[in-house]
């Protein structure tokens, strides 16, 4: 046999049988977060039935008026206003105006402001600028003077407030919705798809529409608890929910002439509008940090 036909060594390595160990990355999530689903499931739940809970009508009478919370009835829990109606029964009616305000003024002018912002940032040019001035206009409304118009022009009541609240919110969701669509209409994905003969409305549909979605649903909380402030706000200058129909902005109204003699009239809704829009500002943030991509590329 040559040195050229001597058989080389084949070298084995022995079998890898074992995966390597990477520790997880284990998120800590804030206690208040838990809290705050807890709160806002629970005040959804209780405005949905509440006509089917054990409490007094909330326009009906149940004890003495002004009298401070107390143990031993359940709608006396929260004490009663200056007409001895239950605070518990107005507080738990209230939420569901406040909360269909919040509700559906979001998502309306959340819609209408994310379409616009979506069509301004992938076609451009003059449509952007049309667009960039539209919510430069609105922006620099004052907004108390804006709701205030429309209720002087128009009669108080829901539709006024929805119709206010959601132009009030379009503005910020254009400009949202324009910067991200300006970001993710020059990706890799778009540009090919453009390429291979796909029309605007596919790719604004399905390729950009579906990334720009998951930012402007996790703002969609925070501008809720806008809202809801916004509607407490407008209530208790009486341009709000006329009575005797409850909402927290309207019993802080009612309250505030008795609140040396009877503070929990004010500090009872008052507590309730805090704890709600903390928990809407929580679950926004939790959300935002859970969906959004552009904080974690």
């Amino acid at each position: 046999m040559t040195l050229a036909e001597k058989p080389r060594a084949v070298r084995t390595d022995p079998p890898i049988t074992t995966k390597p160990d990477v520790p997880r990355v284990r998120k800590s999530r804030s206690i208040l977060v838990y809290i705050s689903y807890f709160w806002l499931i629970a005040t959804i739940v209780l405005a949905a039935f509440a006509d089917l809970l054990p409490l007094a009508s909330y326009s009906v009478p149940v004890g003495r008026p002004r009298q401070p919370p107390q143990f031993g009835s359940l709608d006396l829990l929260l004490g009663t206003d200056r007409l001895g109606r239950s605070m518990l029964s107005r507080s738990v009616h209230g939420a569901q105006v406040s909360l269909l305000i919040g509700a559906i003024a979001g998502l309306i002018g959340s819609a209408v402001g994310s379409c616009i912002g979506l069509l301004g940032g992938y076609f451009r040019k003059r449509l952007d600028s049309v667009v960039r001035l539209l919510s430069d206009t609105m922006l620099a409304f004052p907004p108390l003077i804006l709701l205030m118009a429309l209720t002087a022009v128009l009669t108080p009541g829901l539709r006024t407030l929805l119709l206010g609240l959601s132009v009030l919110i379009i503005p910020s969701f254009i400009r949202l919705a324009r910067a991200n669509t300006l970001a993710w209409a020059v990706r890799e994905f778009v540009v090919a798809a453009r390429n291979m003969g796909a029309g605007h409305g596919r790719i604004m549909i399905k390729e950009i529409l579906p990334n720009v979605a998951p930012p402007l649903l996790a703002y969609l909380p925070i501008v809720m608890a806008a809202l809801i402030v916004a509607e407490g706000s407008l209530s208790f200058l009486g341009l709000g929910i006329p009575p005797p129909t409850p909402s927290w902005g309207g019993m802080i109204s009612d309250g505030k002439e008795n609140i040396a003699t009877a503070p929990h009239m004010v500090f009872v809704p008052a507590a309730i509008i805090f704890c709600t829009v903390f928990s809407l500002n929580q679950v926004g943030d939790h959300l935002r940090a859970r969906f959004d991509r552009t904080m974690r590329d």
